[in-house]
């Protein structure tokens, strides 16, 4: 019997999920006579490349259980794009782990480190809403902000940091990032780096993975740090990531996910590998989303708008100095749907995300209703 404290859709345990908010606004906005603009969600809609395609279709006879650590060449794949990419040494087959999507392991990540009640996790004031939920997953206390100061006497267990940011497109300089590094290092606590948007890069300084030797000084003591290939790649129905950094830390995931069966498929493996090993599908894909947020911003821009950050990720961090559901319900009618900044945390309560992974078409109709 499930105890009364246990019972309920998400048990009392977790925020609520945020995009169901968004309903309402979403009938609107598809109740226009030309068709719903959907900028809200940042999902894929060009085709996944070729060469991907072509190695899951040669990798279709997977009898076997996949292994938990991974196939070595898909490591591998991975070890030699951080280098060629990212500028990352001394990394190791041992320091690499495949995942069945990041969302996943960001949410788990916590779980599976140990962390529970009485420990506390750490992650940025605007935020993708997976690292508040990761920490009551485990039943452990949170904090969200941009200060380590606001710590205080208590010490994170987990510091999650996020750059190129989810939603406001930031990028933390190299003296920022280093500086993190080091107060971690100097407590004990385990820092997590999200970097799904390290390659969507527009405007300013290239982002930098904390793997960077210029970041963490040579060593990947206490580190780690998450990929994606749904953005970079269009791969978000293949559900291909991998966690990256400090092997022991690394080892300690492996461990528990070994015990809870959490494989990614050989397939995808496969696909994965061959994404991580061609840049030609990486560069046109960028060029695509650079003309669409373009034809945005410049919209955005002549609607009244300010773009505030936005030097990176997919979206457009955008105001105008109101209410963000006022902002949503307005474009709403006028058949653009955007996500209130409100789901990141209260300090996105003015601004909205505007995602230019919508097809040309819908980009170009989304801005000329913007600007009418």
């Amino acid at each position: 019997m499930i105890p009364s404290q246990a019972r309920g859709p998400v048990s009392g345990r977790l925020p609520d999920f945020p995009w169901d908010k968004l309903t309402a606004h979403a009938t609107t906005a598809r109740a226009h006579p030309d068709g719903v603009c959907d900028l809200s969600v940042g999902t894929p809609v060009d085709p996944t490349p070729e060469v991907v395609q072509a190695a899951l279709r040669a990798a279709a006879d997977s009898p076997g259980y996949p292994t938990t650590i991974g196939l070595e060449a898909t490591r591998r794949a991975a070890v030699d794009w951080l280098s060629r990419r990212h500028g990352v040494t001394g990394l190791g087959l041992d320091g690499v782990l495949p995942v069945t999507g990041s969302k996943e392991l960001i949410a788990s990540m916590a779980l599976q480190l140990g962390i529970g009640a009485g420990d506390l996790v750490g992650y940025p004031a605007l935020a993708y809403p997976t690292y508040e939920v990761g920490a009551a997953l485990a039943g452990a206390d949170s904090l969200a902000t941009d200060s380590l100061t606001a710590f205080g006497p208590r010490t994170p267990r987990l510091l999650w940091i996020n750059s190129p940011a989810n939603p406001s497109g930031r990028v933390l300089p190299l003296e920022h990032l280093r500086k993190v590094v080091e107060w971690c290092r100097e407590r004990g606590t385990v820092l997590v780096s999200d970097e799904c948007y390290i390659e969507c890069a527009w405007e300013g300084d290239q982002p930098l993975s904390v793997l960077d030797p210029q970041v963490n000084g040579g060593s990947l003591d206490g580190i780690l740090a998450v990929h994606s290939l749904s953005k970079r790649s269009n791969l978000a129905g293949y559900r291909c990531a991998f966690v990256a950094g400090d092997p022991a830390l690394v080892g300690e995931l492996l461990a528990v996910r070994k015990n809870l069966g959490l494989q990614m498929p050989g397939p995808q493996q496969r696909a994965m590998a061959a994404a991580l090993d061609d840049d030609e599908h990486v560069t046109e894909q960028h060029a695509r989303y650079a003309a669409r947020r373009l034809v945005l911003k410049d919209a955005l821009r002549s609607a009244g708008f300010r773009i505030d950050h936005s030097e990176a990720s997919l979206y457009l961090w955008a105001t105008r100095d109101e209410d963000c559901w006022s902002t949503v319900a307005d474009l709403a009618g006028k058949g653009v749907l955007v996500a209130p900044g409100e789901f990141y945390g209260a300090a996105g309560r003015r601004h909205v995300r505007v995602a230019f992974t919508a097809t040309d078409e819908r980009v170009a109709a989304a801005a000329a209703r913007l600007t009418a």
